[in-house]
C-alpha cells in the first residue's frame, strides 16, 4: 500500500506543480477529446496537425512583443491559426485546390516562419520552451486560461452539436436546407485552433495536437457510438496525462513527450487488440466468433 501511494499519490500530494499539471491534462482532455473525434469522423486528422504548427508565428510574435507572457503568447497563437484556418478554407473554396492540400501548405509556412522568428530574435531556450513547452511549469493564469478554453469548447459544442453532426455525414444537406453549413465549419475550425491554443501552453506548438488525436484515434478500435467514442477519448487523454506525468517524475523525463508517447502507446495497443478492427481480432476472426 506504501509502494501504491509512493508511486502514485504522493507526488500530487507532495508537490503542488504536479497538482496543477493533472488539473490542466484534465482540462485539455475535456476540450481536446470531443474536438479530436469530430477530426477523425471528418477526416481531418491530418488538418488538425496542420493547425498545431500554423499557431506557432503567432505565439512567436507574442513571444518577442511581451515575453512569456500568457496573454501574448495565447492570443498570438489564436490570431494565426484563425488566419491560416480561414485562408485554407478560402483557397480551397476559390479554387481547384482541395482543403487538406491548402492546410498542408500554409501549414509548412506557418511553421517555417514562427522558427525562423524565435531562431533568429531569441534563444535556443526559448525556441525550445515555444516548440515543446512545459506542463510542469503551468502557473494559475495558464491553468485558468485553459480551463476556461475546454468550457468555452464543451458550449459551444452543446449549441452547435446538431448541426455539426448532420454536416459530418452530409455537408450539401446543410448547404440546401439553409447555407448554415459553412458557419457550423467554421465555427468548428475556431474550435480547434482554441484547443490547441490551450494544448500549446502546457505541450508546446508540437506536442499539442498529440493529446487531441491519437485517444481519438485509438478509440476507434474500441466504440461504435459517438458518445461512447467521445467519452473513451476523454479518458484516454487523462490517463496519458496521469501516466506521462508519473513517468516523468520518476525517470526524470521531459513531461510533454512523456505524456504524447503514453498516449501514442494506448493507440498502438489499441491498434492490436482493439475489438473493432484490431490486428488479432482481423487475424484471426474465426477464433474471436467461436468464443
Amino acid at each position: 500500500m506504501m509502494d501504491l501511494y509512493a508511486l502514485v499519490l504522493a507526488p500530487f500530494a507532495d508537490f503542488a506543480f504536479m497538482r496543477r499539471a493533472l488539473i490542466a491534462c484534465l482540462a485539455l482532455s475535456l476540450g481536446c477529446g470531443p474536438v479530436g473525434v469530430l477530426l477523425v469522423l471528418r477526416r481531418m486528422s491530418l488538418m488538425g496537425d496542420a493547425m498545431a504548427h500554423s499557431v506557432l508565428p503567432g505565439a512567436a510574435v507574442g513571444f518577442l512583443v511581451a515575453g512569456l507572457s500568457i496573454w501574448a503568447m495565447s492570443l498570438g497563437g489564436l490570431i494565426a491559426g484563425l488566419a491560416v484556418a480561414l485562408l485554407s478554407g478560402f483557397v480551397s473554396r476559390t479554387t481547384s485546390l482541395r482543403e487538406d492540400a491548402s492546410f498542408a501548405g500554409f501549414y509548412l509556412i506557418s511553421l517555417s516562419l514562427g522558427v525562423l522568428i524565435v531562431s533568429t530574435r531569441g534563444s535556443n531556450v526559448d525556441l525550445l520552451h515555444v516548440l515543446f513547452g512545459s506542463i510542469l511549469a503551468v502557473d494559475d493564469a495558464s491553468l485558468m486560461l485553459v480551463a476556461g478554453i475546454a468550457s468555452a469548447s464543451l458550449a459551444a459544442l452543446a449549441v452547435i452539436w446538431r448541426p455539426l453532426i448532420i454536416e459530418c455525414v452530409d455537408p450539401g444537406f446543410m448547404r440546401a436546407v439553409g447555407g448554415v453549413g459553412g458557419a457550423v465549419h467554421a465555427t468548428f475550425l475556431m474550435l480547434v485552433v482554441l484547443n490547441l491554443v490551450a494544448g500549446f501552453q502546457a505541450l508546446g506548438t508540437l506536442m499539442a495536437v498529440g493529446l487531441m488525436m491519437l485517444p481519438a484515434a485509438a478509440v476507434r478500435f474500441w466504440a461504435r457510438e459517438l458518445g461512447g467514442m467521445i467519452a473513451l477519448a476523454i479518458a484516454m487523454a487523462f490517463g496519458s496525462g496521469l501516466l506521462g506525468l508519473l513517468l516523468s517524475f520518476h525517470f526524470d523525463l521531459p513531461s510533454g513527450p512523456a505524456i504524447v508517447l503514453t498516449a501514442g502507446g494506448f493507440y498502438l495497443l489499441s491498434i492490436i487488440f482493439g475489438r473493432h478492427g484490431g490486428l488479432i481480432r482481423h487475424v484471426f476472426p474465426a477464433r474471436h466468433l467461436e468464443a
